[in-house]
């Protein structure tokens, strides 16, 4: 039985502005880094494969939790969120000329103008997951994380989602066929440096 253990990068200056990121490449901020310097991945996870995104929020929040360096696949990037990247979901709700909806709104077909939809993206990330052989950790964004709770708990973006995504901790999935654990797992404290 494969496992999968998927965890969201950590904090940027465009997650605490509001800013939708997708896959403008901005980095952790200062206080993000030193949060997540003082977490490491809990056993059996700290022995799994290590993947992660390549933008450097992600690579960054890998190689803070793991002391490791992780693989990058593309498959793991952020939904594109087209024109509204680096806007702000609450001026864009505001507009009701935007488009924008909370997620429970969504479908799977919602696409932000020149982006991606929620099946577009389990279109693009599928391949990869069912291509994992070994217990792996993989830090992401929180798109990825969607898509793939969703098809693991039947959720069809109408309604209040059934799970909740927060930061430092993993999202735990069987993968043949894909069952998510009804609790994620929270990193632990790691030892100081002296």
């Amino acid at each position: 039985m494969t496992r999968l253990a998927l965890l969201r990068h950590g904090h940027t200056p465009w997650n605490r502005a509001g800013r939708i990121q997708g896959r403008s490449d901005i980095p952790l901020d200062d206080d993000a880094r030193q949060d997540l310097a003082g977490y490491a991945l809990p056993e059996p996870w700290d022995k799994a494969e290590l993947w992660s995104s390549p933008l450097q929020r992600a690579v960054e929040t890998a190689r803070l939790v793991s002391e490791r360096t992780p693989d990058t696949h593309d498959a793991l990037t952020e939904m594109n969120w087209g024109e509204w990247e680096g806007l702000r979901g609450v001026d864009l709700i505001a507009d009701p000329d935007s488009g924008y909806r909370h997620i429970e709104d969504w479908s799977w077909q919602f696409r932000p103008p020149g982006g991606e939809s929620p099946a577009e993206l389990w279109h693009r990330v599928r391949p990869w997951l069912d291509g994992l052989q070994a217990d792996t950790v993989a830090v992401c964004h929180i798109g990825i994380m969607r898509v793939i709770l969703a098809s693991a708990w039947g959720w069809n973006f109408d309604g209040p989602p059934p799970f909740k995504i927060k930061r430092n901790r993993l999202y735990i999935f069987e993968t043949q066929p894909l069952r998510a654990w009804p609790e994620p797992v929270r990193l632990i404290r790691s030892e100081p440096v002296a």
